[in-house]
C-alpha cells in the first residue's frame, strides 16, 4: 500500500467520500442481473420489445442516446426511461410501460453484495469523527440499500446536475462536510473520473484498486489501497 505523500498527508484530512459502484460492491454482475430482470419482465408484458431488440441491441441504444443526448450521461435514470420510451415507440406501445419497467429495473439494481470490508471501515472511521458522504455517477441509493446511516450526506450525479469528473461534484460535497478541499479525501476506483475529478478540485486522491490493474502513465493520486482495510493504517486506526 502506499501512503499519503506530503503536502500535509492524512492529518489535515476531515472527511472522506467514497464511490459506490465497483468500489464498495462489483457493480458490473448487478448490472448485468437487473438487465436480464428487466428484459424478461418486458417480454412477459410487453414482447413486441424483446422480438425487435436482443438484450445487447437495448444496450448499444443506450450508448447511442449518450451520444446524441451528453446530458443523459449524467442521468442514468433518465438515460433508462428514454431508452424505454424509444424502444416502446418504435414497436408501437405507449409510455405507460416507462414507469413499472424502470422499477422492476431499479429493484434489481439494487440487489448488490457489499465487498466484506466495507462495512466495517466506513463504521470506523465515523467513530473516528469522520465526516463521511457517497458520491456516484450512478442511480444507487445508499438509503434503499440500507446504508443511509452509514452516510453524513450522500450526492449523486442526477442531484448534483453533473457527474464526476466535473469539479463541482466535489466543491458540493465540501460544502456538505463543511471542509475545504485539502481537508477532503475521495476513495474510488475509477482514474477518469474518481482520480481526475478529485485532482482537479484540489481534493486528496484515494484509488481503490482492488485488482492490481497497471497504473497508467501520467496517473497520479494521493494514495492506493487495494481493500477498504488498507485505510485504517492509512488514517492510524490500528
Amino acid at each position: 500500500m502506499k501512503g499519503l505523500r506530503q503536502s500535509g498527508g492524512v492529518k489535515n484530512i476531515r472527511a472522506l467520500t467514497f464511490d459506490l459502484d465497483d468500489t464498495l460492491w462489483d457493480n458490473r454482475p448487478v448490472l448485468l442481473a437487473a438487465e436480464q430482470t428487466l428484459y424478461d419482465w418486458l417480454s412477459i408484458h410487453y414482447p413486441r420489445i424483446t422480438d425487435r431488440y436482443t438484450l445487447v441491441a437495448m444496450r448499444e441504444m443506450r450508448m447511442r442516446l449518450v451520444l446524441q443526448q451528453p446530458d443523459l450521461g449524467h442521468n442514468m435514470t433518465e438515460l433508462r426511461k428514454t431508452s424505454l420510451r424509444l424502444a416502446a415507440d418504435s414497436v408501437g406501445y405507449d409510455h405507460q410501460l416507462v414507469e413499472p419497467a424502470f422499477a422492476v429495473f431499479i429493484e434489481a439494481r439494487h440487489q448488490i453484495n457489499l465487498f466484506d470490508d466495507v462495512l466495517p471501515v466506513l463504521q470506523r472511521l465515523k467513530q473516528a469523527g469522520y465526516r463521511i458522504g457517497s458520491m456516484t455517477n450512478g442511480n444507487a441509493d445508499v438509503n434503499r440499500l440500507g446504508l443511509g446511516h452509514v452516510f453524513d450526506f450522500s450526492l449523486t450525479a442526477e442531484s448534483v446536475g453533473i457527474g464526476k469528473p466535473h469539479p463541482l461534484m466535489f466543491e458540493v460535497a465540501c460544502r456538505h462536510a463543511e471542509v475545504s478541499p485539502k481537508q477532503l479525501a475521495h476513495v474510488g476506483d475509477d482514474p477518469a473520473t474518481d482520480l481526475l475529478g478529485g485532482r482537479t478540485a484540489g481534493v486528496k486522491t484515494i484509488w481503490m484498486n482492488r485488482h492490481g490493474a497497471p497504473k497508467t502513465e501520467g496517473l497520479t493520486m494521493d494514495a492506493e489501497i487495494a481493500s477498504m482495510s488498507d485505510l485504517l493504517p492509512l488514517f492510524r486506526l490500528v
